[in-house]
């Protein structure tokens, strides 16, 4: 009976740990219960030892590959489909039969040659193929004439002649119907409401948004958020595109009175400018870049033109706050017999800074500085232009070429002795003169009510900020 299994193409499976083999029958031993194969695969890979001996104990499967002798029968294109004569990995013919141990039963059958187990990914496996058809067409003494082997009739079909040929992917893109397959899918599907509404929300929602975008409802923006009742004649706007109004300076003096009476007094409104003045003053000099603890060798330098009324207390405020951060300042401010009390309280605090005081042009620096802070003119007297002291301080800041910051410049009606390259309003801008001067506001604190009662609708345009600036319309 073990004569019965010589020759036949068997494959063994021996589990996870030995795998699956392959090969010929050489031998069967019903007594110490062994089988043997010759030229045996391992895992589709032919083994390098030319016999390989197993035991009834680790065989977990055994398989005949009983493939059916076709190479004698007229060789036909319907033959061909019906009757296929090689099992690739995983599939098996339905003339298989399976045998699980012991491996003392038999069966007959023909004489075959070892079969390659084409494995997935496997590199090589078109190579083990032909060489597989090589030694079937050699044993079975067939030639590569009219008939063909068995290997070669599963995997050597004929070669399609169109494959050089590119394949025409945008033709075939158009015959895709997506939105009717969509549709079918969407009717089909058992959640077709919850799909069709998903798409309805789709196509209402925009595809992108920008950076800036809000994607929630917002009311229309209103630029125009402050109206006076009577109008200084020119408009300004915020960077934002706010609209602020100038306003005359009859209305300016009578919101700084009414500030005044709620208790925004003149000492309380002189330390705001002074602080909101400095810092723009230090922002022009370099900020964080030149007031740093390595630059102490070479500080800025600011001169302070200042007369004897209340917009030179304002000048004398900010030269306190540039010298408590440790900037050089000169104050120009002449000797005069009488000022206002709030001139000589401000020159008094400024006196205990290490900021310089002068009273003649011939004492300020010849070469220029890093910054000029003009605060010569004066609303209310007009008349201080044609004095000695106020024309040798215009020319000396002409002279010097340094660039000059105006804090609360007259109204435009006037001439500017000194040009200025940044203006400073306090609060809401003046009708200004036509200059190339760039206009900053100055947040000053006066409340909304206060607005209120001198009839000007107010909305900070300030945001984040206590000065920003103003562009001309």
């Amino acid at each position: 009976m073990a004569a019965d299994w010589l020759g036949n193409v068997v494959s063994i499976n021996c589990g996870l740990a030995l795998g699956v083999y392959q090969g010929e029958v050489s031998s069967v031993d019903c007594a110490s219960q062994t089988i043997s194969l010759r030229q045996p695969y391992h895992n589709g890979i032919k083994c390098p030892v030319s016999e390989v001996t197993f035991s009834a104990m680790d065989i977990k499967e055994l398989k005949f590959l009983d493939v059916q002798n076709t190479a004698n029968k007229p060789r036909s294109a319907q033959g061909a489909a019906k009757q296929p004569s090689l099992i690739s990995a995983g599939h098996h013919s339905q003339s298989n039969r399976t045998i699980h141990p012991p491996v003392t039963s038999s069966s007959p059958n023909s004489h075959t040659a070892p079969i390659t187990i084409l494995r997935r990914g496997s590199s090589n496996s078109r190579g083990a193929t032909q060489a597989t058809q090589k030694k079937n067409s050699v044993r079975n003494g067939s030639t590569m004439g009219p008939t063909r082997s068995k290997d070669d009739e599963c995997f050597g079909g004929g070669t399609d002649g169109d494959l050089d040929a590119d394949f025409d992917f945008q033709g075939n893109l158009a015959l895709f119907d997506k939105a009717a397959v969509f549709s079918q899918i969407d009717g089909t599907s058992g959640h077709g409401s919850r799909t069709q509404h998903h798409s309805a929300q789709a196509k209402q929602k925009p595809l992108s948004y920008r950076h800036d975008e809000n994607i929630l409802e917002k009311k229309p923006v209103t630029y125009r958020q402050i109206t006076v009742p009577q109008h200084g004649g020119k408009d300004y706007c915020t960077d934002s595109g706010l609209v602020v109004p100038s306003v005359s300076y009859e209305l300016h003096a009578r919101l700084l009175a009414a500030a005044e009476h709620w208790g925004l007094t003149l000492e309380r409104r002189l330390e705001m400018i002074g602080v909101c003045s400095s810092q723009m003053a230090l922002t022009l000099l370099g900020g964080p870049n030149r007031l740093t603890p390595k630059n102490v060798h070479q500080r800025p330098t600011v001169v302070l033109l200042c007369g004897p009324h209340l917009q030179g207390a304002q000048g004398v405020s900010c030269g306190r706050h540039l010298a408590n951060h440790g900037v050089e300042v000169i104050l120009f401010l002449p000797n005069f017999v009488k000022m206002q009390e709030s001139v000589t309280s401000e020159v008094n605090l400024y006196g205990r800074t290490s900021g310089k005081q002068v009273a003649s042009v011939k004492d300020l620096p010849a070469s220029p500085v890093d910054l000029l802070i003009n605060c010569l003119d004066c609303h209310e007297n007009p008349l201080l232009r044609e004095q000695s002291w106020y024309q040798s301080a215009a020319g000396w800041a002409n002279q010097n070429r340094a660039p000059v910051l105006s804090i609360d410049p007259p109204v435009g009606g006037r001439h500017q002795t000194v040009e200025a390259k940044w203006t400073l309003s306090l609060g809401l801008p003046l009708p200004l003169a036509e200059t190339e001067s760039r206009v900053y506001l100055c947040d000053i604190g006066i409340p909304k009510l206060v607005f209120q009662e001198v009839g000007i609708c107010y909305h900070s345009p300030f945001g984040c900020k206590f000065v920003i600036p103003l562009h001309r319309e």
